[in-house]
């Protein structure tokens, strides 16, 4: 959602600072951020390991599909400020979901093969991310108008529905397949909150006389291509926890991968308040060496903070997981390097050289064959992941300063 903010910024106004509209929307995320998380807890203690195990690999998938969505959000956002009429954007988000309605439904069967998944649990998991495209949409809306009070309202709306109802579900001891479904109703809810928060009326009109011209789907798919492999690299790992652990192990290793998200997501408003300055030519470089400063900073404090609470594991979620419980502060590194990868990222968007991703590419496909070669234990697989993570964001951030050295 970072990137989005770019579009959103000039229109913050009305003697509304842009610090507090950074803080809004940052608070917004953190609220969605904490509700995305929260309901682990409660599935890895209620479910048995191999069906949290189900749970928490097609949630990831589920985040993979959802890229189209990440990128229409910052289109959305960036055609607003330009003046674009809001139907053109229904009418680009509507081609979209469809689009990835296909997918998705497409992705059913080789899901299902590769993550020994069940039917119920993965078709409901995969219908999902066409409804996460038309959430995006309004929020890009919502962006572009410099509307963020609102926009932080929605966000962490959003992100409350699409909690509540799996809990409900695993709160009266439905399985993995019945949380899923429940998941995928408080989408349904979400799209209608977005919808009513964006104001529907006179925005089918607005599309008439488009001075632009139509808007092309190529549009999202040029904007997914840095999205994509910042998503394949913080999912790559999960998404094969199934396919080289048993089912018992891919469950455990599911639950520290938690750790990983919270370190990733921590801090995500360092990205969105240094994006205006990793776009000035001037004070991108130091801008960035600044953000990866202070990431590096936080990754050591999450780390430090995940192996003291490692042990706490089974006590709290239960003696199941005991294995994962001195490995957290292996995941946090993960975590804090892909935080550290996602700005060196932002950078390249905001300097208009997305090419630079073919570096984290090229480690997630290495990674991959690393993985199905020799990850057979939980441990190696941890090891693997922050391996991977850790190079690519240290390769990404020196070719974006080089770049940024040799365009000065």
């Amino acid at each position: 959602m970072a990137t989005g903010q770019r579009a959103g910024a000039p229109r913050v106004s009305s003697g509304v600072s842009l610090a507090s509209s950074m803080g809004q929307v940052a608070v917004g995320s953190m609220v969605a951020n904490v509700c995305a998380y929260l309901v682990h807890l409660p599935a890895s203690a209620w479910l048995s390991t191999s069906s949290y195990g189900e749970f928490a690999v097609l949630l990831q998938a589920t985040l993979v599909l959802g890229v189209p969505a990440l990128a229409l959000q910052a289109v959305a956002a960036r055609e607003v400020v330009t003046g674009r009429p809001v139907g053109s954007l229904l009418r680009l988000g509507g081609v979209t979901a469809m689009a990835v309605a296909v997918l998705a439904a497409l992705a059913v069967a080789p899901v299902m093969t590769l993550a020994h998944t069940g039917f119920t649990a993965t078709a409901a998991a995969m219908a999902v991310a066409p409804l996460l495209v038309l959430i995006s949409v309004g929020q890009g809306i919502l962006q572009g108008r410099g509307q963020f009070h609102r926009l932080a309202w929605v966000i962490g709306m959003v992100g409350v529905v699409r909690t509540v109802p799996p809990l409900i579900a695993l709160a009266v001891g439905g399985g993995s397949a019945d949380a899923l479904v429940a998941t995928m109703l408080g989408a349904v809810v979400a799209v209608g909150i977005v919808a009513w928060q964006t104001g529907m009326r006179g925005l089918a009109s607005g599309g008439a006389g488009d001075p632009g011209g139509r808007l092309s789907p190529i549009t999202v798919l040029h904007a997914s291509q840095v999205q994509l492999v910042l998503i394949s690299a913080t999912s790559v790992d999960l998404l094969l926890a199934r396919v080289v652990l048993s089912e018992h192990d891919s469950g455990v290793y599911a639950l520290g991968t938690v750790a990983s998200k919270v370190a990733f997501w921590l801090p995500q408003a360092i990205g969105l308040v240094l994006f205006p300055r990793l776009a000035d030519a001037q004070r991108s470089s130091g801008a960035l060496r600044t953000g990866v400063a202070v990431l590096i900073g936080l990754a050591g404090v999450t780390t430090v903070g995940a192996l003291i609470g490692g042990p706490l594991v089974p006590v709290v979620i239960g003696d199941d997981y005991r294995p994962v419980a001195g490995l957290l502060w292996l995941f946090a590194i993960t975590g804090g390097a892909l935080a550290i990868l996602q700005v060196a990222l932002l950078a390249a968007i905001a300097r208009e050289r997305t090419r630079i991703a073919v570096v984290p590419w090229a480690v997630v496909v290495a990674e991959v064959v690393v993985i199905a070669t020799v990850a057979h234990s939980v441990l190696a697989l941890a090891v693997i992941a922050a391996s991977g993570a850790v190079l690519a964001a240290t390769l990404t951030v020196a070719a974006t300063m080089r770049t940024s050295a040799v365009t000065r």
